[in-house]
């Protein structure tokens, strides 16, 4: 990784394949259905172009009230993500097995018009600098990814940036037991569990937008003078959220929590879309403990379409969250 460079579209754009999907190992998914990237190519130094095809019928990413229909914020955050890891796998020498934490995060749509879903799948383009410094040993502990979104190669859709850590299975490892003193449960144990149990009453799905219970994230919503909270508490069986076996709960899936927060606050989910979000860890969310996200009340917001969501375990704040959202139709 280097320092920025110009994220313009290249003079001569490479031509990107969207026949078929890459490798599942190179986007870190266990399922081939959960692949959305079907091209990656090298255009400069630390600049990577990638093809992604936007699903038109998928159990999560198009499980959504809202009317006219639009591409998920959410699958393009997966998308980039996908290019990202892709891309650092295949053109930057990241080794196979680099797990890559993040850290913050945002994501703007300003070009969320583009993302109305048409006759066919959406074909993305994902351009991705990777800007950092490797250590004297040549490995990447840490860096940033900045991306361009373009649909159909020309309309602008957005830019996203992370700030990440570079991971591998054993110094993953390490550091939870570290952060624990001793092993974490596994997504697995409390899917076996709920499918026991049944789980926990979760919000009807109409509140926060989803038409599938399966989809749902939230449960005992409580609303006081200081604002709206809930429960998380995602169904483990729902394999976008959990691909494979996590030892936390991964981000993405407190960002369905916080967007579907931000739902339920706005009372208007049939007209409400998330395009855009603002995102910090500062620890991983446990298994093992209950977790709420907290919404405040309107006087309290910093403006109309931006709702900050707090994540709370064990007293303290683990994550934070601002959800923009756009009313009627993009």
């Amino acid at each position: 990784m280097t320092t920025p460079v110009d994220r313009q579209a290249p003079a001569v754009p490479v031509e990107l394949d969207y026949g078929r999907t890459v490798d599942r190992s190179l986007v870190h998914r266990d399922a081939v259905s959960e692949v959305f990237v079907t091209d990656v190519r090298p255009v400069a130094d630390r600049l990577v172009s990638a093809a992604v095809q936007l699903p038109l019928n998928h159990g999560y990413y198009n499980d959504h009230v809202q009317r006219p229909a639009a591409h998920d914020a959410l699958l393009l955050l997966e998308a980039g993500r996908q290019a990202a890891i892709a891309g650092s796998h295949v053109h930057i020498g990241l080794s196979p097995g680099t797990l890559m934490i993040v850290d913050t995060f945002r994501l703007e749509l300003p070009g969320f018009r583009h993302l109305l879903i048409g006759a066919g799948p959406g074909r993305l383009r994902i351009d991705t600098d990777y800007i950092g410094e490797p250590t004297r040993r040549g490995r990447y502990r840490k860096g940033k990814v900045v991306q361009r979104f373009l649909i159909d190669g020309t309309a602008e859709v957005g830019e996203h940036e992370m700030d990440v850590l570079f991971l591998n299975a054993h110094e993953h490892e390490v550091l939870r037991r570290a952060q624990r003193g001793g092993p974490a449960p596994l997504t697995s144990d409390r899917r076996d569990r709920e499918e026991a149990s049944g789980g926990p009453p979760r919000v009807a799905p109409g509140l926060v937008g989803r038409a599938l219970p399966v989809n749902v994230t939230l449960s005992d919503p409580r609303t006081g003078a200081r604002g709206l909270s809930a429960a998380v508490t995602p169904r483990f069986d729902n394999r976008s959220l959990f691909d494979h076996v996590y030892d936390h709960l991964p981000a993405m899936t407190l960002v369905e929590a916080a967007r579907q927060i931000a739902l339920l606050a706005t009372g208007a989910p049939l007209t409400t879309y998330a395009t855009g979000f603002t995102a910090a860890f500062s620890r991983f969310a446990e298994l093992d403990a209950p977790l709420r996200a907290e919404a405040p009340a309107a006087e309290h917001r910093a403006g109309p379409g931006e709702l900050p969501v707090r994540f709370v375990q064990d007293g303290a704040e683990i994550a934070r969250i601002t959800v923009t959202t756009t009313g009627g139709a993009p």
